[in-house]
């Protein structure tokens, strides 16, 4: 039995679990309050793959679900309580060599407060707001050469 390498990544009401076994048969996936089962065969010669992690939070094993492709099974965890970064994906800080961050759809939507998105949804009507090229004002002769500066004297060749 072989653990399945696994990605993750967390979100402000839920955590993502994916476990990368192309080709998986006889998937299951369990959700308790405060741990994840997984296990499978997969591949062609049917490995049998097992994880089981103590989760760094509790979640709510009603409203967690997995989906299973060709490629992987991905785990939706609903986290008990919304709002709570995790860290970790486990509950001990352990490095665990089949588990790593999946940096591609991580975020640190911590950071970004309601009132911060609210200021950037109105940055960005402000923006549309402002007009485009159609209304800049007429610049007449700008580019002709009779309306140059009077201080825009012909340089000397470079020697």
């Amino acid at each position: 039995m072989h653990p399945a390498t696994a990605k993750w990544y967390d979100r402000r009401d839920s955590v993502f679990i994916e476990f990368c076994v192309a080709d998986s048969k006889d998937v299951k996936v369990n959700f308790d309050k405060t741990k994840c089962g997984f296990s499978c065969l997969g591949g062609t010669d049917n490995v049998k793959h097992e994880n089981e992690i103590d989760l760094f939070e509790a979640i709510d094993e009603n409203e967690s679900k997995h989906k299973r492709t060709d490629r992987s099974v991905l785990c939706y965890l609903r986290k008990a309580q919304p709002g709570k970064a995790w860290p970790r994906l486990t509950k001990e800080k352990a490095k665990l060599s089949w588990l790593s961050v999946d940096f591609n759809n991580w975020k640190d939507w911590e950071d970004d407060s309601e009132e911060e998105m609210g200021n950037f949804d109105q940055f960005s009507d402000m923006m549309n707001n402002m007009g485009g090229e159609d209304d800049l004002p007429d610049l007449d002769g700008a580019d002709d050469d009779e309306s140059a500066d009077s201080d825009d004297e012909k340089m000397p060749d470079l020697e």
